[in-house]
């Protein structure tokens, strides 16, 4: 008999580490109806690597904690053994999607309240260009910042009316009777969707700290801050509040945004701080955007070895992550390599390169090999 996912869960389980470390949430539940697949969108590769599986090597490598929960629900047993189990990393099952805030709720019934947890970073599983340094560069704006919850956000750089993220809105200097507004200036009142935004007539009023501020729909819409879905919070508040959140809103679900007034009303300060860069952030609902992001990480690929290898076509070529830190390293150790690697070719993970190598156009390595000094290989070959 096939087991069950709780049972198929089980034997992944590992435990968390209770020594004050980060935990980092993973939202990898939904399957993605608009990348019109029957693959989990979890599972979907960037760069040879399920965007799922990558949020979580980010994730843990850039908060430096081993500690994680990944929140799994539709083919929730592929997207699990995809990821694979690990000491101190954790499955919560999210029978039903409903929400984000929900997805947290799940993760976070996983954790013993009563030992020493720390803070909880929140991340949705297909941001899969997010990078160690962009997550460590958000953990220490937290930290610096003592505020109780903090929003990782991006910079929107082109036709307002284009911008369909959430608008990240803080608040103002001055309040509608024109008084500062001191050391609440610049703190997060709301997230306001693009279509909530839309529909505004007139000046639109928030009360913040028992003072109101003016806000026209012109100025909304003009905000280029807007929210990525990653956020950090302390775990004794948002293990209250998150309990707390209800489903009045048309889809019936809990939304983690809703935290925010939540946090607020509790004199809970809630912040935002920009990623070091917008690629970080980026999401895919549709495969013309997954397509965008594997070309984005080629690049960097590029960047990274354009100086040290020949590449015949900089924008056709697939060399796995594994091999790309092996020619780092052997740059390091070598003046010259003199690897030439023609245009089509794809180099799997388990292959390892010496000096002096040539790899002609349109050739798949994908073998468990090692190609010695000197090596040729011609065109169009294939080692499975």
């Amino acid at each position: 008999m096939s087991p069950s996912v709780e049972e198929f869960l089980q034997d992944l389980q590992g435990q968390l580490n209770y020594d004050h470390s980060p935990i980092a949430i993973v939202l990898a539940a939904g399957h993605g109806k608009r990348i019109k697949s029957n693959i989990s969108k979890m599972l979907h590769e960037i760069w040879g690597v399920p965007t799922s599986v990558r949020v979580i090597k980010a994730a843990t490598k850039g908060l430096r904690s081993n500690n994680y929960i990944a929140v799994v629900g539709i083919k929730a047993m592929e997207v699990a053994d995809a990821i694979g189990g690990a000491p101190s990393g954790l499955f919560a099952y999210q029978a039903e999607q409903l929400g984000t805030g929900h997805a947290a709720r799940v993760a976070l019934d996983l954790i013993d309240s009563a030992k020493n947890v720390g803070d909880i970073y929140i991340f949705p599983g297909d941001m899969g260009l997010l990078t160690e340094a962009v997550v460590t560069d958000f953990q220490k704006a937290f930290d610096r910042s003592g505020c109780g919850m903090m929003i990782l956000t991006g910079i929107y750089d082109g036709d307002p009316m284009e911008n369909h993220y959430g608008r990240i809105v803080r608040v103002p200097a001055t309040d509608i009777e024109g008084r500062p507004s001191d050391n609440d200036y610049d703190k997060v009142i709301e997230i306001k969707e693009y279509k909530d935004l839309l529909a505004i007539t007139g000046d639109y009023l928030l009360e913040f700290n028992g003072r109101r501020y003016r806000y026209t729909k012109e100025e909304l819409l003009a905000i280029k801050e807007y929210n990525s879905g990653v956020y950090a919070c302390q775990f004794d508040p948002i293990n209250k509040h998150i309990r707390d959140i209800g489903t009045d809103n048309a889809q019936g679900e809990i939304y983690i945004t809703d935290l925010i007034k939540k946090f607020n009303d509790e004199g809970i300060a809630v912040n935002a701080h920009p990623a070091l860069v917008n690629e970080a952030v980026m999401g895919f609902n549709t495969k013309s955007v997954l397509y965008d992001m594997n070309n984005i990480y080629r690049a960097a690929i590029y960047e990274k070895l354009k100086d040290l290898i020949t590449f015949e076509d900089k924008d056709d070529f697939f060399i796995a992550d594994e091999v790309v830190e092996q020619l780092l390293e052997m740059a390091e150790e070598h003046t010259v390599l003199d690897i030439y690697i023609g245009k089509g070719v794809y180099i799997g993970p388990e292959v390892k390169l010496s000096r002096f190598v040539t790899i002609e156009r349109n050739c798949i390595l994908t073998a468990n090999m090692t190609l010695g000094e000197e090596a040729f290989v011609n065109q169009n070959s294939v080692i499975e």
